[in-house]
């Protein structure tokens, strides 16, 4: 099933889409809703960033190819960092290059988890109880301000540095899910989540016994090798099988 979030004159409604086809909802799509008898053509809306995260929690070097590109140790715990809610933008959304003190802003392909329930102290076997779905996601990084050791909350969250879509898919598995980043119609990045490191189901479990995760919150997953930069006036787009294609703009302030 395929949940979306879209806006539609001066609404922002939910609804499942089905063959190119939206149907709007009552109720949440975390608990319980039902159908409403309005039907709207993609054409007709647009798209919003499928959930509104309280928080956006983030695994650095989830991809061995990565660790090895950018010469950093094969993490033995995952590498947690967090970007705001404020970081948040849609499909089509435009990335906009920040100020001057940024020097080069690189994409980064992710798999982001959509929580679908109040999640504290589970094991991994129990995280797809607690999972919505799948979406996709571009984990935006002015990279000249990234160190290699410390923190890197500055790097990751000016405004729309978290592009999310372009919808919410529930059902599929998280393992073995062919992933690209292509920019300007090159391929930029190729892999597989079959790769990642600490899968979802163990990410899942391991957050949740440090802070609690609320119904919306998103779990980013890491990228794999392949980063470089991206310049005002490109096009990127993140694919994952079975999800869809997120595609966002580079524009100047």
């Amino acid at each position: 099933m395929n949940f979306v979030r879209f806006r539609l004159k001066d609404k922002v409604l939910y609804g499942i889409l089905e063959g190119g086809t939206i149907q709007p909802i009552q109720g949440s799509i975390y608990a319980d809703y039902s159908l409403l008898p309005e039907k709207y053509s993609l054409n007709d809306i647009k798209l919003l960033a499928p959930c509104e995260p309280s928080k956006i929690l983030c695994v650095g070097l989830n991809y061995r190819d990565h660790a090895e590109e950018v010469n950093l140790q094969i993490p033995k715990w995952p590498v947690i960092f967090m970007k705001p809610s404020t970081s948040v933008i849609g499909p089509e959304e435009d990335i906009v290059y920040p100020n001057s003190f940024v020097t080069r802003l690189d994409y980064e392909a992710e798999l982001a988890v959509v929580i679908k329930a109040r999640t504290k102290n589970i094991e991994a076997e129990m995280a797809e109880d607690y999972i919505l779905g799948y979406t996709c996601a571009n984990d935006v990084t002015a990279r000249n301000l990234q160190p290699k050791d410390g923190q890197w909350t500055v790097s990751k969250s000016f405004d729309n540095f978290m592009p999310l879509g372009p919808w919410i898919v529930s059902g599929i598995s998280p393992g073995g899910l062919n992933i690209t980043c292509i920019v300007n119609g090159v391929t930029k990045q190729a892999s597989n989540t079959g790769n990642l490191i600490f899968d979802v189901p163990y990410l899942v479990s391991y957050l949740s016994k440090i802070m609690t995760l609320l119904p919306g919150d998103v779990i980013i997953t890491g990228t794999p090798s392949g980063i470089s930069p991206v310049s005002p006036g490109d096009e990127v787009s993140v694919t994952i099988d079975g999800i869809g294609t997120l595609t966002n703009r580079v524009i100047k302030r």
